[in-house]
Formats: structure tokens, sequence, C-alpha cells
């Protein structure tokens, strides 16, 4: 296996222990409240329409020219990555709660225990293991499917993904309980920066850019990111007055805008928003124009493989200019 292979297989396999984990929380305390058939029922429903998902899609990618693959790929990641790591960012500097698979397990158990049991066959556990496995593992098929296709490595994705559950299953049925143990917050900022990298890296060349050095450029690139957003988390957590809600100044629009009667095409559609746009709108935008400027530049005939990291890098930290530390870093 060579270094590529290695860094998409190492990239999907923490990507995927990362929303396995949050998965098997919800999963565990639906289970240990009501029933066990019907919560692995959903399991089982919910991981069979996510493999058919990445049976169907998956040649479908594989059979795009390479450069639209690349520009594609790179875009979503980047999209992607740079929503993982501002909030990995605004976790490491106390301005955002971390992720704690305890509390997670505790409120998730309270309301399965709240809810009605009914005599037959327990559609509460179906659905709640169904929703859980469906929402984590769309962004483990979104991972594998563009990690995998842009390889031309579906199976090595895949591979990796189901080890990475495999792991996170053994781990939990030993344990019993919530993987709380597990560095969960650690693990999201790695496959931020992860994320991040490759899609700045796919992108620039699928936009017509030669990395220096070829591929060996991607090591440095990842370097380099990490750095940028250590010297983010600092900065961050330099800022000495609280602020509420600064960290999310679009967050609470939708609440304030009023949508009216919430129909199953919005709910759905918000939902697909969310998914791939995330907290901040205007990263997603940015990670179009890293790309489209690069594009743009290369055109004329320039080398800009330094302009995508230049945007993204700084569209980032004008997403955080805001933040501001509620509690100490180090809890």
């Amino acid at each position: 296996m060579g270094g590529a292979e290695l860094s998409l297989a190492l990239s999907v396999f923490l990507a995927c222990a990362v929303e396995a984990v949050e998965a098997f929380t919800i999963v565990l305390a639906v289970g240990t409240t009501r029933r066990w058939p019907p919560a692995l029922a959903g399991v089982g429903a919910g991981a069979l329409a996510l493999a058919v998902l990445v049976a169907a899609l998956g040649p479908a990618l594989t059979a795009l020219p390479l450069g639209v693959l690349r520009v594609v790929v790179g875009g979503l990641l980047l999209t992607f990555g740079l929503q993982w790591l501002r909030k990995a960012i605004l976790r490491a500097a106390g301005a955002k709660d971390k992720h704690d698979e305890e509390a997670i397990f505790r409120a998730e158990e309270a309301e399965a225990a709240a809810a009605p049991i009914a005599t037959g066959f327990d559609g509460y556990a179906f659905t709640i293991s169904l929703k859980a496995v469906l929402l984590e593992g769309l962004e483990v098929a979104f991972i594998v499917l563009t990690f995998g296709a842009n390889q031309h490595a579906v199976g090595l994705a895949a591979a990796a993904a189901a080890l990475a559950i495999v792991a996170v299953l053994v781990a939990g049925l030993a344990l019993r309980a919530p993987l709380a143990r597990v560095p969960e917050n650690g693990m999201k900022f790695a496959v931020g920066v992860l994320l991040t990298s490759f899609g700045i890296f796919w992108g620039a060349e699928g936009a017509g850019a030669e990395w220096p050095g070829g591929d060996a450029a991607l090591g440095p690139l990842v370097a380099v990111i990490l750095l940028a957003a250590l010297a983010m988390v600092a900065e961050i957590r330099a800022r000495p007055t609280p602020s509420v809600d600064a960290c999310y100044p679009w967050g609470n629009k939708r609440r304030r805008w009023g949508w009216g009667r919430v129909t199953v095409l919005r709910r759905a559609g918000l939902a697909v928003w969310d998914f791939v746009v995330g907290d901040d709108w205007r990263l997603a935008l940015a990670a179009v124009a890293a790309i489209g400027l690069t594009a743009a530049v290369c055109a004329l005939g320039l080398n800009a493989w330094w302009l995508a990291p230049l945007v993204a890098l700084a569209a980032l930290r004008w997403s955080l200019r805001g933040a501001r530390p509620h509690r100490d870093p180090r809890e």
C-alpha cells in the first residue's frame, strides 16, 4: 500500500470511527432502555440502505473524467472539511462545548424511557435506531464515495470504513457502555484537518494547478493546515471577553425568520442544507471560490497551487472572528 492509499485509508477510518461512536451511543441507549430486536432491526435497515447507496453511486462517480471528478470531490470535501475543522477549533478553544457521549447517552436514555412502549413491534426503537444509522452513516457514505471515487479505490475506502465500524462495535459491546473515553474531539480535529487538506489538494489539481513535488506535497499541506488551525485555537483562547452566541452569528436565524408549517419537502431540504453546508454557508461559498479562482488563474498560464489554501484558510479565520471562549478549554 502506497502513501496515497495509506492516507486515504487512515482518513476514512478516523472519520467513520467518529460517526460510528455517535451512532453506537444512540442505539445503545435505545436498545438497553426499550427492546433490542427492533433496535437492531433499525440498525440493519439503515446499514442496508447505506450499502445500496454506496454500491449505486460508486461506479457512477468513478466514471466521471478525472479533472471533473477532482473538482467535484475536492469542492465537496473542502466544504465538508472546513465545517468539521471550524467546529473542532471552537471546541478546542473552549468556545463550543465538547462532544460528551455520556451526556448524549443519558439524554437518549431518558427520552426513550419516556416514550410509550407498544405491546407488539416497538416502532420507536426501530425508528430511532434507523435514523441514527442513516444520519451518521450518510457522512460515512459521503466520505467513502468521495475519497474512494477520486482514487478509484472505493473498495479500499469501504474496507477502511467497515474496519472502523467493527472496531467501535467490538469496543462498545465489550464495555457495554458509551465510548466516552474515545478521544472523539481530538479525532474530529484530525479529521477536519485531513478533509480540508484533501479537498484543497484534489480541488486545486482538478482546477489545473500542479503541486510542487506532486503527491508528496500532500504531507506539507496537511502540516500547514494543522498549524494554521492550532494558531486559530490559540488566538480564540487569548480573547478575554465571552460573547453570547458569538460563535454562531447565523445560528439562530432560522428560528427567528419563522418557517411556518414545516413540510416533509422543506424538512428534507433543510437536512440536505445542514449536511452539506453546515453552520456557516460562507465557508461553502469560500470552498467554491477557492477552486474557482484557482481555475481562473491557472487558465491565464500561472500555476496557482498556493491560491486555494490561502482562500480556504482566510475564510476559516474570518468565520471564527467573533468566537470567544466561554469555558476553560482544558476541561
